[in-house]
């Protein structure tokens, strides 16, 4: 089984953290508690997160007082990290965090207020896309506001023999703009794109079945969010398997519902798990600052 890779430059300084890693009873995450990432991070410290990241797919690391910079110093440690597409939602001074919130300031957005509306992979609309997102709770609201992920991995595992012989070999188109103008006609949190922004999110394709890079497992690689079609097969035939992978991906089964708690900072595989956010009533404010590590090419 392939071993994963322990990035990049360990911190010779830093003390080792006595912390615990508690699986949640369910199909996928875990919980991390006594470790404080405002420290500096020992490499054996690292190499536990690293492989309790493959092991349970999502990590739930509570009470975490970072600032953004510490949140981006940490990322970084897995990876070279994205810009997204929409820079009117980069945080001020750090074009690596994604401000995800519902908060309005003189009228306007001051984040992406419906991210993670339908069931996604964090970028796979990019021929390179992601290893996994970093989002860190900033303001929570009283009620709502949880966040759904469904094991791929355990999807493809119980995929019906009939869809698996639909699917394999095949490729989908993925495509940012999948579900862009519904939701602007839906509400005002999307900004129109600019010739450059849709240059940076031409569709690609990728393997409808992929292969995890480090563990070697295979997943389903499809979502509501970002997945249009499927080579190869006619337009009706297409939407009728995505419709049926989409609803098997999400069986109660396969999802983790994470309730968020003050300061969370909540890091998950978009290679092996889609997500989804349930959402909260408008008049409660919710913000939170995300970012993303760059992947390799899906096969």
């Amino acid at each position: 089984m392939p071993t994963a890779t322990l990035l990049r430059v360990p911190d010779a300084d830093a003390l080792p953290q006595s912390f615990e890693i508690h699986p949640f009873d369910g199909p996928l995450g875990a919980e991390i508690t006594g470790l404080d990432l405002g420290r500096p991070l020992a490499q054996h410290d690292f190499a536990r997160i690293v492989r309790a990241h493959l092991d349970h797919h999502v990590l739930v690391f509570r009470s975490q007082r970072i600032t953004p910079q510490q949140h981006v110093d940490f990322s970084r440690r897995f990876g070279p990290l994205m810009i997204h597409v929409l820079h009117q939602f980069h945080l001020p001074g750090f074009p690596e965090i994604l401000t995800v919130s519902n908060v309005m300031r003189e009228g306007k957005p001051i984040g992406l207020g419906d991210a993670g509306k339908y069931w996604h992979s964090d970028i796979s609309y990019k021929a390179v896309p992601s290893l996994g997102s970093l989002l860190h709770a900033q303001e929570l609201p009283s009620e709502g506001g949880d966040t759904l992920f469904a094991n791929m991995h355990l999807a493809w595992d119980t995929l019906p023999s009939h869809l698996r012989r639909a699917v394999e070999g095949r490729q989908a188109v993925h495509s940012y703009l999948a579900k862009y103008g519904q939701m602007q006609k839906a509400a005002n949190w999307r900004p129109n794109l600019s010739p450059d922004q849709l240059a940076l999110v031409k569709d690609v394709v990728h393997p409808v079945v992929r292969t995890h890079p480090e563990t070697g497992r295979k997943a389903l690689f499809v979502s509501e969010g970002f997945t249009t079609q499927i080579i190869g097969l006619p337009k009706d035939e297409s939407r009728a398997v995505l419709d049926e992978l989409f609803a098997h991906s999400v069986r109660a089964e396969h999802v983790y519902r994470h309730a968020w708690q003050a300061h969370d900072l909540v890091f998950w595989d978009n290679r092996s798990l889609i997500h989804l956010a349930t959402g909260c009533p408008a008049h409660l404010a919710r913000t939170l600052y995300r970012t993303t590590i760059e992947g390799d090419v899906p096969f």
